[in-house]
């Protein structure tokens, strides 16, 4: 069978350039060798899929290129995801930055629009596809696309093929280098892939201090010489997670030290000349526990004389508890891989594609979107505003 277009992979930015292809009258298949669509989609935010950001803007992308998605998000912005899924029923929620959430915190609502659309737009869906091989007709223009599907080897034929089968986190979803395979096999440069939005581990003298706060969360900024971000941070067993350290996590590279000040906007110094004022009768760990746990205030204790009265501290002291408290330097090990990933960063090299199209420029009708692109979103729904984003603009244009 002949289609307008293959797109390879049923996740966020497949199905959105199916169903976008359906209203414009295209005829396309999907190949997903999950045994359903949306796998990935179905396990974000825990299940309640965060499916965009209300602030999103090209500044929240790491990328090589980082005006490269600037295109993309203005030719399917914000509010064009919000009406898209208001249309079919799911109606969102904010949460925290911008976050938004269907209001009925499942996942599988999201994905249900999909699997409705292709349906009635008639749109063909073959799971269980593992596509082996891609090849061009350099006469025709046509692409061959090969599958392997319940043990037999298939082949559909189209002007257009559209990669849109991921990155490398969460292997258990099937996740693969796939599509960078297929960019190198076309002649097409990579960007290095890397795991983004991840837990950075601890090894060494200082692990078994982390380890031992393991469940802690500290409100912080976290920064290197690139950017910074103020959310929390959480202690585990193996090094830092939460918020700000998935989010620098996407801007560290091996060998790095990042920077985290644990009491962001606010003065330590100033406290204690305060409590000084005061008589300073008060024990540092008394001070330190108006703002931290007991057991984060004990931890410092490590680094802090923190039995002494603060009218006992020297000048010295006193500037050393403020620079460990507002420059707190940690060397991270790595990271905690693709597995705990929740995307990739790298991928196919934005200077290979056109930012209008996303049709890459050594190979007509060849497409690619979403994660194998070097368009890395931070945390909290802007990975998804790009998905959706291009691939409507892959389906405008196949």
């Amino acid at each position: 069978m002949r289609y307008d277009a293959i797109i390879v992979g049923g996740g966020a930015c497949g199905l959105m350039c199916a169903v976008q292809a359906g209203f414009l009258g295209k005829h396309v298949a999907v190949l997903e060798k999950n045994d359903k669509i949306g796998a990935k989609i179905l396990i974000s935010g825990g299940g309640r899929c965060n499916y965009t950001n209300l602030y999103t803007e090209a500044v929240h992308f790491n990328s090589q290129n980082e005006h490269f998605c600037k295109a993309t998000l203005a030719q399917w912005t914000v509010n064009d995801t919000i009406n898209f899924f208001e249309t079919y029923g799911i109606r969102g929620q904010e949460k925290t930055l911008g976050q938004l959430f269907p209001i009925s915190n499942k996942a599988k609502d999201i994905v249900s629009v999909f699997s409705k659309l292709l349906r009635e737009l008639g749109q063909d869906v073959y799971l269980h596809a593992d596509v082996t091989a891609i090849t061009k007709n350099q006469q025709t223009g046509d692409f061959t696309v090969s599958y392997k599907q319940s043990g037999q080897i298939q082949t559909l034929a189209a002007r257009t093929v559209v990669m849109a089968s991921g990155g490398l986190p969460v292997a258990k979803l099937g996740a693969s280098d796939f599509a960078l395979k297929i960019a190198e096999a076309f002649g097409l440069a990579i960007v290095a892939p890397k795991p983004a939005l991840v837990p950075l581990t601890i090894t060494g003298k200082d692990a078994e201090w982390f380890s031992a706060l393991a469940g802690n969360t500290v409100f912080c900024k976290v920064s290197n010489e690139r950017i910074s971000f103020e959310e929390n941070i959480l202690f585990t067993h193996w090094g830092l997670s939460g918020p700000a350290i998935l989010q620098i996590s996407s801007y560290w590279n091996p060998g790095e030290h990042i920077i985290i000040d644990l009491l962001p906007r606010k003065q330590f110094s100033k406290w204690i000349q305060e409590e000084r004022e005061k008589g300073g009768k008060r024990m540092l760990l008394q001070l330190l526990q108006d703002h931290f746990t007991k057991k984060f205030a004990e931890a410092l204790g490590k680094f802090l004389p923190i039995t002494k009265k603060i009218a006992s501290m020297s000048k010295q002291e006193a500037q050393q508890a403020h620079q460990l408290l507002h420059h707190f330097e940690v060397k991270p090990a790595g990271t905690k891989g693709y597995d705990k990933a929740e995307v990739m960063r790298g991928g196919i090299d934005t200077a290979e594609l056109s930012s209008q199209t996303l049709e890459a420029k050594k190979c007509s009708g060849l497409y690619f979107g979403g994660e194998c692109v070097d368009v890395t979103g931070w945390l909290g729904g802007y990975n998804f505003q790009w998905a959706w984003a291009s691939g409507y603009v892959i389906a405008q244009h196949i």
